[in-house]
């Protein structure tokens, strides 16, 4: 530039900010993109979960019997299919995601967060569903998301980073729940190792975008309906450590359960991972006798069942050791599927048994700690269950008593079993360097 020395010539600012703004351009619309297309996509999976426990049900009512032929064989069609084409779709979702995003640069490009396994969530999950497996649809949306996710940032030619495979599980599980505050929650407590300011704004924000989108679609709704009866403090103080103590007692037991199951050296574990189809098979059978013993009660998600009981509703006293049966052979099976949903069932189940020791208390407010207690024992994330409860059944008034019974419950789980669930099946779908 005349009159200035070659040392001090003024820079292209224009130039120097354009060049600087289209990849932060192109990563803000992958973020955007991403966000849309998986709110619908975990929308539409709802429903067709929705649909495939409808048909089952009527299935049932027409034909008794029919599950003990059709839910074996298909458990183990689906399991033989899973590890045949998408070995990196068996189980919940949530483990595959945590190991994703400890290796972003190398699951970008594998199996663990592609659309392959995408589909093969969607397919057997809905699958089990069609025949009274007691899966959630949430964990497999988690890596649904961040697959769906980390597919738009590649078409995008944007780099697939760590915290581009947690936003997209984050969003998930607000897409899943309407629970927009438990998906950050989620995110902090659970897939993210290490919890960065610049990744915080990239989870809410796509959060954000898929919460708006979700509520778009779907209207504003209270996942479990508004819970309204209370607790009088008295009773918090009994309550509280009780249902922290069982739940965490029962949820270490089943993590124990899976943990063992995924990792045990014991001559017969071996052999029974060793023959994955005719452990679905058998798995298969328990879940329809489970469900035959209890009437039903114990196939698909348990969300009726548990809206009924958080209403203050009556129900079998079997339909929280059902579940847990009936869930136990489900996650055992191999086959995709998750265990959000079910666990937050048998909590219920749990609540149930502990307000029949309770006449004349609330029971709805008795079965809300029940559910804590046990999906704290199960997932061992105190703050996430907390959260995720209150915005299920837009309650406030018992933060305190769910705090309490959380990290009771936190604290008996590690007593029976020390491992964290999810951290801990993670480890088998570790990316190699």
């Amino acid at each position: 530039m005349a009159g200035y020395p070659p040392a001090m010539q003024v820079p292209d600012f224009g130039k120097i900010v354009s060049s600087a703004s289209l990849p932060a351009m192109r990563a803000r619309i992958a973020a955007l993109a991403g966000a849309i297309v998986l709110s619908v996509v975990a929308v539409l999976f709802a429903r067709a979960g929705e649909w495939a426990q409808t048909i089952f049900s009527v299935f049932y009512r027409a034909v008794p019997l029919s599950p003990l032929v059709v839910t074996p064989l298909v458990f183990a069609g689906v399991v033989w299919a899973t590890r045949r084409w998408f070995p990196a779709a068996r189980g919940s979702g949530i483990p595959q995601v945590m190991a994703a995003g400890h290796n972003s640069s190398v699951a970008a490009h594998g199996p663990l967060v592609s659309m392959r396994s995408a589909f093969g969530k969607l397919f057997g999950t809905t699958a089990l569903l069609l025949v009274g497996g007691s899966a959630g649809r949430e964990g497999p949306t988690v890596q649904v998301s961040a697959a769906l996710m980390v597919a738009v940032h590649r078409w995008l030619r944007v780099p697939v980073t760590a915290g581009v495979i947690i936003a997209g599980g984050a969003a998930g599980v607000a897409a899943a729940f309407n629970t927009p505050l438990a998906g950050v929650a989620f995110a902090i407590e659970e897939l993210a190792s290490a919890f960065e300011q610049r990744l915080a704004v990239l989870v809410m924000a796509v959060v954000m975008i898929a919460g708006v989108v979700s509520l778009g679609l779907s209207g504003d709704y209270v996942y479990f309906g508004a819970m309204a009866q209370r607790l009088p403090l008295s009773d918090i103080f009994v309550l509280a450590p009780v249902a922290g103590l069982v739940g965490g007692v029962a949820g270490g037991l089943f993590s124990r359960a899976l943990i063992g199951m995924a990792f045990s050296a014991r001559p017969l574990v071996v052999r029974m991972r060793a023959r994955p189809v005719l452990l679905a098979l058998a798995c298969g059978l328990v879940v329809a006798l489970t469900g035959l013993a209890t009437e039903g009660s114990s196939w698909g998600t348990g969300y009726d069942t548990t809206k009924l009981l958080l209403a203050g509703g009556d129900a079998s006293l079997l339909f929280g050791p059902g579940k847990f049966i009936s869930t136990l052979a489900t996650a055992l099976s191999g086959a995709p599927g998750g265990i959000f949903a079910p666990s937050l069932s048998v909590g219920a189940g749990v609540g149930q048994l502990l307000a029949a020791g309770f006449p004349g208390e609330a029971p709805g407010a008795i079965v809300v700690l029940g559910m804590i207690g046990y999906f704290t024992g199960v997932v061992r994330a105190p703050l996430t269950a907390s959260i995720i409860i209150m915005e299920m059944t837009a309650d406030r008034t018992m933060v305190l008593p769910l705090f309490a019974t959380a990290l009771i419950a936190d604290w008996a789980s590690a007593k029976v079993c020390k491992p964290k669930l999810y951290h801990t099946l993670a480890k088998q779908f570790a990316p190699a360097d």
